[in-house]
């Protein structure tokens, strides 16, 4: 059966300003993703990955082409509505899990449930199934700094799929993690896209970790390629 395409990008170029010259980050760059599968991003420091991930989940403009996002074209979308795609369509997670430091590991994952608007015993109710599913249901009440690293990212995964999105960006999420846990870690985050369906991109240097993943892509030239 043919899978659903969750998100592409076509022909993307970004480039920055650096005084009186133009540093070209991405030059027609093309990727697809499908639902259900967990592609691998591997490339060196410096060659686009994270500028590649933001202007896929919409938190930068591309200089030039195209971002689709379940089919839809986000390039000319007001912010509002860009907004509104990245609150319920794609879900971020980054190398420092940015946990709010005051509230519960299930308050955390409420978060931005109750944000999209969903009524608080229902968020409950989810934020505590995915701690579960993640295996650490009986960390709940406790705060980011009576967590192990491993379990903060843990924590972090749940609040990124809390609204079921399409798509997961991930940055280096093992990135600050002994090789133990990151597999544990890892373990945890691609039984819930299989179990989801969402499809997901994670950007990695961990080569153990990328060979369990569907796909592997790299960078080079600011073009993505199949490696």
């Amino acid at each position: 059966m043919k899978r659903k395409i969750a998100l592409q990008l076509s022909g993307v170029e970004r480039h920055y300003g650096q005084g009186d010259t133009v540093l070209s980050i991405l030059k027609g760059a093309d990727f697809t993703l499908h639902s259900g599968e967990i592609v691998a991003l591997v490339a060196p420091s410096g060659t686009g990955k994270s500028t590649l991930l933001h202007v896929a989940g919409l938190l930068e403009h591309p200089d030039k082409g195209e971002v689709f996002i379940n089919g839809k074209s986000c390039n000319n979308l007001p912010d509002d509505q860009r907004t509104a795609i990245r609150r319920s369509e794609i879900g971020f997670v980054y190398q420092f899990h940015h946990l709010l430091p005051e509230f519960s590991a299930l308050e955390n994952i409420m978060m931005p449930q109750l944000i999209g608007g969903l009524a608080w015993n229902e968020t409950r109710e989810r934020a505590s199934q995915l701690l579960d599913y993640m295996r650490i249901g009986h960390r709940a009440t406790h705060r980011p700094a009576e967590l192990s690293g491993g379990e903060q990212q843990r924590v972090a995964i749940a609040r990124a799929v809390a609204n079921a999105p399409l798509v997961l960006l991930a940055d280096e999420p093992t990135g600050n993690l002994d090789p133990e846990t990151a597999h544990y870690v890892f373990d945890a985050l691609e039984a819930l896209v299989r179990q989801s369906g969402l499809a997901a991109v994670i950007a990695t240097h961990n080569l153990d970790l990328a060979r369990r993943m569907d796909r592997r892509v790299t960078i080079s030239d600011g073009k993505v390629h199949e490696i």
